[in-house]
């Protein structure tokens, strides 16, 4: 795993990824979906570092949704290139929102490949509705936030 001093933040929540030959399209290079999907994997994985996993989503009936995705796809990456892919929580208004970051670095030189930026609500999962984040959720994202909105 890579141990780039290239971080945009202190502190990544890192996972390594590298794409195989169904991740590569008819350009020859990582087709973005897959970026899409690593981004996801790895904030969960940071979720479930952190104490909150899918069965706890279920049990307080509430969940982050991503209500905004944004991708900067900065370099291609090929097949069989050693990645690693790091996320942050980086802002909260503590009540209802979440801004979460992603960077991948290729680690063969540590060029950042790509950018990537959620914004994420809180919802009630019965409802869909927009709700308050519950206590837990505050004890153990907060801390871990990078930057105060």
């Amino acid at each position: 795993m890579s141990v780039s001093t290239n971080w945009d933040y202190p502190q990544p929540f890192m996972r390594s990824v590298k794409p195989q030959g169904s991740d590569i399209d008819g350009l020859n290079h990582t087709n973005n979906a897959v970026y899409v999907r690593w981004c996801e994997e790895v904030a969960w994985g940071h979720s479930e570092a952190l104490g909150l996993n899918l069965a706890d989503y279920h049990r307080l009936d509430h969940a982050m949704a991503i209500r905004r995705g944004e991708y900067d796809y900065v370099l291609p990456t090929l097949l069989g290139e050693s990645l690693t892919l790091a996320t942050w929580l980086f802002a909260s208004d503590g009540k209802l929102t979440m801004d979460r970051r992603f960077q991948l670095i290729r680690d063969s030189d540590g060029a950042t490949v790509l950018r990537g930026r959620w914004d994420l609500v809180c919802i009630e999962l019965s409802s869909g509705r927009a709700r308050r984040m519950p206590a837990e959720f505050c004890d153990i994202y907060l801390p871990a936030v990078v930057a105060a909105v």
